[in-house]
C-alpha cells in the first residue's frame, strides 16, 4: 500500500468517526424535552444582542473583533443547538403556538 493510499484510508476512518460523534450528539440533543429545546432557543437572543452592542465599548479593535466573533458563535450555538432539540415537530409547535399568541 503506497503512502497515498495510506492517508487517504486515514482520512476514511477520521470521516467515519466525526459522523459517529455528530450523530451520536444529535440523538442526545433531540432526545431533550421541547422545553430545553425552547429555553437554548431563547438563550441565543442575548448573545446576539450583546454580539452587536459590545461595538460600542471603548476597546480596541481586535478585541472587539474577538468579542464579536465568541459571542456571535455563542449565538449560532445556542440557535442551532436549540433548533436540533425542538426538532421539525417542535419547531412546528412553537411556530403555531406565536401564532395563537397573535390572535
Amino acid at each position: 500500500m503506497t503512502r497515498i493510499e495510506r492517508e487517504k484510508q486515514t482520512v476514511r476512518k477520521m470521516k467515519g468517526a466525526i459522523i459517529h460523534i455528530w450523530e451520536k450528539e444529535k440523538r442526545w440533543l433531540q432526545s431533550l424535552s421541547f422545553r430545553t429545546g425552547v429555553i437554548v432557543l431563547l438563550c441565543c437572543i442575548p448573545f446576539y444582542i450583546l454580539s452587536f452592542a459590545q461595538m460600542l465599548l471603548p476597546i480596541s479593535a481586535a478585541a472587539k473583533g474577538v468579542l464579536w466573533t465568541v459571542l456571535f458563535g455563542m449565538a449560532k450555538t445556542c440557535q442551532y443547538g436549540g433548533l436540533t432539540i425542538l426538532g421539525v415537530e417542535g419547531y412546528n409547535r412553537l411556530k403555531d403556538w406565536i401564532k395563537r399568541k397573535k390572535d
